[in-house]
């Protein structure tokens, strides 16, 4: 008997975790979904693995990554922006073409 409370003991806190880390949440929310498609698809799993992976809060990690990403778009534009400035300028101080070959 006493082995019999200790499984359930045990069950009981798992269940207390889930809820706590929102894991039973977020499958009820989930298969909710599922059951409420009209069109039910054919792969079940492959409906909560995809529908999961878009309720999962992000990863401070990939935000700051995200945001690190955008940066460096910024600034890759700003060095292309500045390089066409600079290619033109110089192009003033170049001669023509047709002065370099007959040196």
């Amino acid at each position: 008997m006493a082995h019999y409370k200790a499984a359930d003991s045990k069950r009981e806190q798992f269940r207390r975790y889930l809820e706590k880390s929102g894991v039973l949440d977020t499958l009820t929310k989930v298969l909710v979904a599922l059951y409420e498609e009209p069109e039910k698809p054919n792969s079940a799993l492959d409906f909560l693995k995809h529908h999961i992976g878009a309720a999962a809060p992000e990863n401070p990690e990939v935000e700051a990554l995200r945001l690190e990403v955008a940066e460096m778009k910024e600034k890759y534009e700003a060095v292309l922006e500045e390089n066409k400035k600079l290619k033109a300028k110089l192009s003033q101080y170049e001669p023509p073409p047709e002065e370099k070959r007959g040196e």
